[in-house]
């Protein structure tokens, strides 16, 4: 029973990372596949799995197409419901849930102004008024679920979920560009950052070079502060 996992490059696709992580950080087999993201391949690299067209793409273990990162998440939760992708408790899952596809439909200035990467920190970024408006937000809905959950600290829901995988790139992009968040959610992104797939993940990413890089600054560096 092997999953077939479709990602982009591992430096610069959020979306790739959230669907590595929910199968690597639940202990699902999987086999990785990559597509060229940044070297205009990835129409014939996703042809075989049409109408899937973007990374991620899962294939399953009984050869059906999943394209889109919730519908993969929710598709694995189905199939493996032991393995703890949701929270147990209901009320905890539909927050849990709610938290996940608000990400999945929104904070498009976060997204758009802060390109995920993670080789360094953008030194004196300063974040438009819509991006600490979904900051803002971002904070919101993590003390709602901290309330929902009773989890004063660590992982949203207590445990490890979904709900971490799909906020994994945004903590990356808050440690990336230095941005203004409370010290109980830098603390939160550290913890996503430093565990050790993640680790494990940036490693491979660093071993790509691109000329020219991709979303540029001029702005100064420094260098990621977890290791």
């Amino acid at each position: 029973m092997t999953y077939e996992l479709y990602i982009g490059d591992r430096m610069y696709s959020s979306w790739s990372l959230r669907g590595w992580l929910m199968l690597e950080k639940f202990a699902i087999p999987h086999q990785v596949h990559m597509v060229g993201l940044y070297t205009g391949t990835m129409g014939d690299d996703l042809a075989h799995l049409a109408p899937a067209r973007l990374v991620p793409a899962l294939k399953t273990d009984q050869g059906l197409v999943v394209g889109e990162s919730l519908a993969m998440a929710e598709t694995l939760a189905e199939q493996f419901p032991t393995a703890g992708l949701w929270p147990v408790d209901a009320d905890q899952r539909a927050t849990a849930r709610w938290l996940v596809t608000e990400m999945v439909a929104g904070f498009s200035a976060l997204r758009g102004d802060c390109a995920m990467q993670l080789s360094h920190v953008w030194q004196g970024f300063t974040p438009s008024a819509a991006v600490q408006k979904d900051l803002a937000r971002i904070e919101t809905l993590f003390d709602h679920a901290r309330k929902i959950s009773g989890a004063t600290e660590g992982f949203l829901f207590g445990s490890y979920s979904l709900a971490d995988v799909f906020y994994t790139p945004v903590a990356a992009r808050i440690i990336g560009y230095d941005l203004p968040v409370c010290a109980a959610t830098r603390a939160y992104c550290e913890l996503l950052m430093s565990d050790p797939a993640v680790l494990n993940w940036q490693q491979l990413a660093r071993e790509v070079s691109y000329d020219p890089e991709p979303y540029q600054l001029e702005l100064p560096r420094l260098p990621w502060p977890i290791s």
